[in-house]
Protein backbone atom coordinates (compact mmCIF):
# COMPACT_ATOMS: atom_id res chain seq x y z
CA UNK A 1 0.00 0.00 0.00
CA UNK A 2 1.27 3.46 -0.87
CA UNK A 3 1.64 5.50 2.32
CA UNK A 4 1.41 9.25 2.70
CA UNK A 5 3.88 11.66 1.23
CA UNK A 6 4.03 14.01 4.17
CA UNK A 7 3.09 17.64 3.97
CA UNK A 8 1.22 20.05 1.78
CA UNK A 9 2.29 22.29 -1.05
CA UNK A 10 0.85 25.37 -2.67
CA UNK A 11 0.93 26.05 -6.40
CA UNK A 12 -0.50 28.93 -8.37
CA UNK A 13 -2.80 27.69 -11.15
CA UNK A 14 -3.85 29.40 -14.35
CA UNK A 15 -6.90 28.91 -16.53
CA UNK A 16 -6.85 30.21 -20.11
CA UNK A 17 -3.89 32.40 -19.23
CA UNK A 18 -5.54 34.11 -16.25
CA UNK A 19 -4.34 33.56 -12.70
CA UNK A 20 -6.77 31.88 -10.31
CA UNK A 21 -6.69 31.23 -6.58
CA UNK A 22 -3.75 29.29 -5.17
CA UNK A 23 -4.33 25.57 -4.91
CA UNK A 24 -3.10 23.57 -1.94
CA UNK A 25 -2.07 19.95 -2.56
CA UNK A 26 -1.99 17.69 0.53
CA UNK A 27 -0.64 14.19 -0.04
CA UNK A 28 -2.44 11.46 1.88
CA UNK A 29 -2.29 7.71 2.41
CA UNK A 30 -5.09 5.23 1.83
CA UNK A 31 -5.48 4.82 5.59
CA UNK A 32 -6.55 8.48 5.61
CA UNK A 33 -9.57 7.79 3.37
CA UNK A 34 -12.68 7.08 5.43
CA UNK A 35 -14.27 3.82 4.33
CA UNK A 36 -11.69 3.04 1.64
CA UNK A 37 -11.31 -0.64 2.58
CA UNK A 38 -15.09 -1.22 2.47
CA UNK A 39 -15.71 0.13 -1.04
CA UNK A 40 -16.36 -1.95 -4.16
CA UNK A 41 -13.09 -1.29 -5.96
CA UNK A 42 -13.92 -3.74 -8.77
CA UNK A 43 -16.94 -1.67 -9.81
CA UNK A 44 -14.86 1.51 -9.66
CA UNK A 45 -12.22 -0.09 -11.90
CA UNK A 46 -14.89 -1.08 -14.45
CA UNK A 47 -16.08 2.53 -14.64
CA UNK A 48 -12.49 3.80 -14.78
CA UNK A 49 -11.80 1.56 -17.77
CA UNK A 50 -14.57 3.25 -19.80
CA UNK A 51 -12.54 6.43 -20.17
CA UNK A 52 -8.96 5.67 -19.15
CA UNK A 53 -7.78 5.02 -22.74
CA UNK A 54 -9.12 8.45 -23.73
CA UNK A 55 -6.83 10.37 -21.37
CA UNK A 56 -4.32 12.11 -23.62
CA UNK A 57 -1.45 12.39 -21.15
CA UNK A 58 1.79 10.41 -21.28
CA UNK A 59 1.83 9.56 -17.56
CA UNK A 60 -1.45 7.65 -17.97
CA UNK A 61 -0.48 5.26 -20.77
CA UNK A 62 1.15 2.58 -18.63
CA UNK A 63 -1.62 2.87 -16.04
CA UNK A 64 -4.31 2.33 -18.66
CA UNK A 65 -2.43 -0.61 -20.16
CA UNK A 66 -2.25 -2.27 -16.73
CA UNK A 67 -5.94 -1.52 -16.02
CA UNK A 68 -6.94 -3.47 -19.13
CA UNK A 69 -5.22 -6.64 -17.85
CA UNK A 70 -7.97 -6.97 -15.20
CA UNK A 71 -5.74 -6.57 -12.12
CA UNK A 72 -6.96 -6.90 -8.54
CA UNK A 73 -8.75 -3.57 -8.31
CA UNK A 74 -7.80 -2.38 -4.83
CA UNK A 75 -4.12 -3.27 -5.35
CA UNK A 76 -4.20 -1.54 -8.74
CA UNK A 77 -5.33 1.79 -7.28
CA UNK A 78 -3.13 1.61 -4.19
CA UNK A 79 0.01 0.69 -6.15
CA UNK A 80 -0.25 3.17 -9.01
CA UNK A 81 -1.88 6.23 -7.45
CA UNK A 82 -1.34 8.63 -4.56
CA UNK A 83 -4.38 10.25 -2.90
CA UNK A 84 -4.08 14.04 -3.11
CA UNK A 85 -6.44 16.52 -1.47
CA UNK A 86 -6.61 19.61 -3.71
CA UNK A 87 -8.10 22.69 -2.05
CA UNK A 88 -8.72 26.35 -2.78
CA UNK A 89 -10.47 29.03 -0.74
CA UNK A 90 -13.96 27.57 -1.18
CA UNK A 91 -15.56 24.87 1.00
CA UNK A 92 -16.54 21.51 -0.45
CA UNK A 93 -19.95 21.36 -2.10
CA UNK A 94 -21.49 18.20 -3.52
CA UNK A 95 -24.59 18.46 -5.68
CA UNK A 96 -26.32 15.92 -7.90
CA UNK A 97 -27.47 15.68 -11.50
CA UNK A 98 -29.52 13.21 -13.52
CA UNK A 99 -30.95 12.40 -16.96
CA UNK A 100 -34.57 13.61 -17.07
CA UNK A 101 -37.42 11.89 -18.89
CA UNK A 102 -39.77 14.49 -20.36
CA UNK A 103 -42.92 14.21 -22.48
CA UNK A 104 -42.44 15.74 -25.92
CA UNK A 105 -43.21 15.47 -29.61
CA UNK A 106 -41.47 15.54 -32.96
CA UNK A 107 -44.23 17.88 -34.18
CA UNK A 108 -44.98 21.37 -32.94
CA UNK A 109 -48.50 21.91 -31.57
CA UNK A 110 -50.37 24.01 -29.01
CA UNK A 111 -49.40 21.44 -26.38
CA UNK A 112 -45.81 21.01 -27.47
CA UNK A 113 -44.66 24.54 -28.25
CA UNK A 114 -41.12 24.84 -26.84
CA UNK A 115 -38.33 23.68 -29.19
CA UNK A 116 -35.17 21.77 -28.39
CA UNK A 117 -32.55 23.20 -30.73
CA UNK A 118 -29.51 21.54 -32.23
CA UNK A 119 -26.27 23.55 -32.54
CA UNK A 120 -26.62 26.36 -35.11
CA UNK A 121 -24.12 25.98 -37.98
CA UNK A 122 -22.96 29.60 -37.62
CA UNK A 123 -21.95 29.15 -33.96
CA UNK A 124 -18.18 28.72 -33.75
CA UNK A 125 -16.44 27.22 -30.67
CA UNK A 126 -15.82 29.91 -28.06
CA UNK A 127 -18.05 32.42 -29.83
CA UNK A 128 -20.40 34.61 -27.79
CA UNK A 129 -23.76 33.94 -29.40
CA UNK A 130 -27.39 34.95 -28.89
CA UNK A 131 -28.54 35.09 -25.26
CA UNK A 132 -31.27 32.89 -23.80
CA UNK A 133 -33.74 35.79 -23.99
CA UNK A 134 -32.87 36.52 -27.61
CA UNK A 135 -33.32 32.89 -28.58
CA UNK A 136 -36.58 32.36 -26.73
CA UNK A 137 -38.32 35.73 -26.71
CA UNK A 138 -37.18 36.86 -30.14
CA UNK A 139 -37.40 33.38 -31.69
CA UNK A 140 -34.14 34.14 -33.47
CA UNK A 141 -33.62 30.48 -34.42
CA UNK A 142 -37.18 29.65 -35.41
CA UNK A 143 -37.89 28.11 -38.82
CA UNK A 144 -34.23 27.35 -39.54
CA UNK A 145 -34.60 23.59 -39.37
CA UNK A 146 -32.76 23.38 -36.04
CA UNK A 147 -35.64 21.91 -34.02
CA UNK A 148 -35.04 18.36 -32.74
CA UNK A 149 -38.34 18.07 -30.83
CA UNK A 150 -40.80 20.17 -28.84
CA UNK A 151 -41.68 20.14 -25.14
CA UNK A 152 -44.81 21.26 -23.32
CA UNK A 153 -43.11 23.22 -20.54
CA UNK A 154 -40.31 25.83 -20.79
CA UNK A 155 -39.24 24.98 -17.23
CA UNK A 156 -38.65 21.37 -18.26
CA UNK A 157 -36.54 22.63 -21.16
CA UNK A 158 -34.51 24.90 -18.87
CA UNK A 159 -33.74 22.12 -16.39
CA UNK A 160 -32.92 19.66 -19.17
CA UNK A 161 -30.34 22.21 -20.33
CA UNK A 162 -28.95 22.39 -16.80
CA UNK A 163 -28.62 18.59 -16.75
CA UNK A 164 -27.16 18.49 -20.26
CA UNK A 165 -29.08 15.42 -21.45
CA UNK A 166 -32.54 13.90 -21.55
CA UNK A 167 -34.92 11.25 -22.81
CA UNK A 168 -37.91 12.66 -24.68
CA UNK A 169 -40.99 10.43 -24.26
CA UNK A 170 -42.95 10.73 -27.51
CA UNK A 171 -46.76 10.35 -27.76
CA UNK A 172 -46.39 6.79 -29.17
CA UNK A 173 -44.23 5.75 -26.23
CA UNK A 174 -40.90 5.83 -28.08
CA UNK A 175 -37.99 7.61 -26.47
CA UNK A 176 -35.67 10.05 -28.20
CA UNK A 177 -32.36 10.56 -26.44
CA UNK A 178 -30.56 13.87 -26.66
CA UNK A 179 -27.19 14.93 -25.32
CA UNK A 180 -25.10 18.06 -24.98
CA UNK A 181 -24.31 19.57 -28.36
CA UNK A 182 -22.74 22.90 -27.43
CA UNK A 183 -23.56 26.23 -25.84
CA UNK A 184 -23.86 29.89 -26.69
CA UNK A 185 -20.63 31.02 -25.03
CA UNK A 186 -22.32 33.08 -22.31
CA UNK A 187 -21.72 32.71 -18.58
CA UNK A 188 -23.92 30.46 -16.48
CA UNK A 189 -25.87 32.20 -13.69
CA UNK A 190 -27.48 30.22 -10.88
CA UNK A 191 -31.17 31.09 -10.63
CA UNK A 192 -31.18 29.40 -7.23
CA UNK A 193 -28.62 31.92 -5.98
CA UNK A 194 -30.75 34.76 -7.40
CA UNK A 195 -33.78 33.54 -5.45
CA UNK A 196 -31.66 33.31 -2.31
CA UNK A 197 -30.30 36.84 -2.78
CA UNK A 198 -33.86 38.15 -3.16
CA UNK A 199 -34.93 36.42 0.06
CA UNK A 200 -37.48 34.29 -1.78
CA UNK A 201 -35.81 31.01 -0.83
CA UNK A 202 -33.33 30.24 1.91
CA UNK A 203 -30.04 28.50 1.20
CA UNK A 204 -31.27 25.44 3.10
CA UNK A 205 -34.54 25.25 1.12
CA UNK A 206 -33.33 25.88 -2.41
CA UNK A 207 -33.55 22.84 -4.69
CA UNK A 208 -34.52 22.06 -8.26
CA UNK A 209 -38.05 21.16 -7.15
CA UNK A 210 -38.46 24.38 -5.15
CA UNK A 211 -37.18 26.51 -8.04
CA UNK A 212 -39.44 24.69 -10.50
CA UNK A 213 -42.45 25.19 -8.24
CA UNK A 214 -41.77 28.91 -7.75
CA UNK A 215 -41.33 29.56 -11.47
CA UNK A 216 -44.59 27.79 -12.28
CA UNK A 217 -46.47 29.72 -9.57
CA UNK A 218 -45.06 32.99 -10.86
CA UNK A 219 -44.99 32.57 -14.67
CA UNK A 220 -44.15 36.18 -15.60
CA UNK A 221 -41.50 36.72 -12.94
CA UNK A 222 -40.41 33.13 -13.44
CA UNK A 223 -39.72 33.66 -17.14
CA UNK A 224 -37.69 36.76 -16.35
CA UNK A 225 -35.76 34.71 -13.79
CA UNK A 226 -34.92 32.01 -16.33
CA UNK A 227 -33.69 34.65 -18.76
CA UNK A 228 -31.26 35.94 -16.09
CA UNK A 229 -29.21 32.84 -16.91
CA UNK A 230 -27.94 33.88 -20.34
CA UNK A 231 -26.23 30.53 -20.94
CA UNK A 232 -28.10 28.39 -23.46
CA UNK A 233 -27.39 24.71 -24.21
CA UNK A 234 -27.95 23.09 -27.60
CA UNK A 235 -28.50 19.36 -28.03
CA UNK A 236 -27.78 16.54 -30.45
CA UNK A 237 -29.69 13.34 -31.09
CA UNK A 238 -28.08 10.20 -29.67
CA UNK A 239 -29.45 7.57 -32.01
CA UNK A 240 -26.80 4.90 -31.34
CA UNK A 241 -26.84 5.01 -27.53
CA UNK A 242 -28.43 1.86 -25.99
CA UNK A 243 -31.32 2.48 -23.61
CA UNK A 244 -29.42 0.63 -20.89
CA UNK A 245 -26.48 3.05 -21.09
CA UNK A 246 -26.21 6.32 -19.23
CA UNK A 247 -26.03 9.67 -20.99
CA UNK A 248 -22.78 10.84 -22.55
CA UNK A 249 -20.49 12.87 -20.33
CA UNK A 250 -17.81 15.37 -21.27
CA UNK A 251 -15.53 12.53 -22.41
CA UNK A 252 -18.21 11.40 -24.89
CA UNK A 253 -18.68 8.15 -22.96
CA UNK A 254 -21.70 7.00 -20.97
CA UNK A 255 -21.64 8.02 -17.34
CA UNK A 256 -22.53 5.55 -14.59
CA UNK A 257 -25.04 6.20 -11.78
CA UNK A 258 -23.36 6.80 -8.42
CA UNK A 259 -19.88 6.23 -9.88
CA UNK A 260 -19.42 9.13 -12.33
CA UNK A 261 -18.60 12.62 -11.15
CA UNK A 262 -18.64 16.05 -12.80
CA UNK A 263 -15.64 18.18 -11.80
CA UNK A 264 -13.74 21.30 -12.76
CA UNK A 265 -11.43 19.99 -15.53
CA UNK A 266 -9.02 22.90 -15.12
CA UNK A 267 -8.09 21.35 -11.76
CA UNK A 268 -9.00 17.66 -11.91
CA UNK A 269 -8.04 15.63 -14.98
CA UNK A 270 -11.05 14.09 -16.71
CA UNK A 271 -10.83 10.33 -16.36
CA UNK A 272 -9.06 10.44 -12.98
CA UNK A 273 -10.35 8.32 -10.09
CA UNK A 274 -11.67 10.52 -7.28
CA UNK A 275 -12.45 9.43 -3.73
CA UNK A 276 -15.44 11.24 -2.24
CA UNK A 277 -16.56 11.59 1.36
CA UNK A 278 -19.99 13.20 1.14
CA UNK A 279 -21.62 14.32 4.35
CA UNK A 280 -25.30 15.14 4.90
CA UNK A 281 -28.41 13.08 5.60
CA UNK A 282 -27.18 10.22 3.39
CA UNK A 283 -23.37 10.06 3.77
CA UNK A 284 -21.42 8.47 0.95
CA UNK A 285 -17.79 7.30 0.92
CA UNK A 286 -16.98 5.97 -2.55
CA UNK A 287 -14.41 5.79 -5.31
CA UNK A 288 -15.80 7.56 -8.37
CA UNK A 289 -14.39 8.68 -11.71
CA UNK A 290 -14.23 12.25 -13.02
CA UNK A 291 -16.01 11.80 -16.36
CA UNK A 292 -18.07 14.95 -16.76
CA UNK A 293 -18.14 18.73 -16.34
CA UNK A 294 -20.77 21.40 -15.82
CA UNK A 295 -21.11 25.16 -16.14
CA UNK A 296 -21.68 25.53 -12.39
CA UNK A 297 -18.90 23.12 -11.37
CA UNK A 298 -15.97 25.42 -10.65
CA UNK A 299 -13.32 24.96 -7.99
CA UNK A 300 -11.09 22.33 -6.43
CA UNK A 301 -13.70 21.09 -3.96
CA UNK A 302 -16.83 21.20 -6.15
CA UNK A 303 -18.44 18.13 -7.67
CA UNK A 304 -21.71 16.90 -9.15
CA UNK A 305 -22.70 13.25 -8.60
CA UNK A 306 -24.60 11.49 -11.40
CA UNK A 307 -27.68 9.81 -9.89
CA UNK A 308 -29.21 8.09 -12.93
CA UNK A 309 -32.28 8.47 -15.15
CA UNK A 310 -35.86 9.45 -14.42
CA UNK A 311 -37.96 11.12 -11.74
CA UNK A 312 -36.63 9.19 -8.75
CA UNK A 313 -33.03 9.97 -9.71
CA UNK A 314 -34.02 13.60 -10.22
CA UNK A 315 -35.63 13.84 -6.80
CA UNK A 316 -32.55 12.35 -5.12
CA UNK A 317 -30.12 14.50 -7.11
CA UNK A 318 -32.06 17.70 -6.45
CA UNK A 319 -31.88 17.22 -2.69
CA UNK A 320 -28.08 17.08 -2.53
CA UNK A 321 -26.24 20.15 -1.21
CA UNK A 322 -23.68 18.56 1.07
CA UNK A 323 -20.21 19.21 2.39
CA UNK A 324 -17.36 16.77 2.86
CA UNK A 325 -14.22 16.39 0.78
CA UNK A 326 -12.97 14.81 -2.42
CA UNK A 327 -9.50 13.41 -2.94
CA UNK A 328 -8.01 12.93 -6.41
CA UNK A 329 -5.98 9.79 -7.05
CA UNK A 330 -2.94 10.99 -8.98
CA UNK A 331 -0.49 8.77 -10.87
CA UNK A 332 2.62 8.48 -8.71
CA UNK A 333 4.93 10.03 -11.30
CA UNK A 334 2.66 13.05 -11.76
CA UNK A 335 2.18 13.51 -8.00
CA UNK A 336 5.93 13.46 -7.41
CA UNK A 337 6.38 16.08 -10.13
CA UNK A 338 3.89 18.29 -8.29
CA UNK A 339 5.86 17.86 -5.08
CA UNK A 340 9.11 18.71 -6.88
CA UNK A 341 7.58 21.89 -8.36
CA UNK A 342 6.80 23.14 -4.89
CA UNK A 343 10.28 22.33 -3.63
CA UNK A 344 11.96 24.50 -6.30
Amino acid sequence: MIKAIAGALVLSATVAGAAVADLTYTFLGYDDLNGWAEDDHETALTVFLKTCPDIQRTEWKTICDIAQTQPAARDFFETLFIPVLIEDDEPMLFTGYFEPEIAGSLEQSETYAYPIYRLPPDLEPGQTYLSRREIEEGQALADKGLEIAWLADPVDLFFMQVQGSGRIVLPNGDRLRVGYGGKNGRNYSSIGQILISRGILSASDVSADEIRSWVRRNPIEGQELLWRNQSYVFFRELTDLPSSAGPLGAMDRSVTPMRSLAVDPSITILGAPVWIEKEGADPLNRLMVAQDTGSAIKGAQRADIFFGTGADAGFAAGAIKDGGRMVVLMPIEYALEKQAEAAR
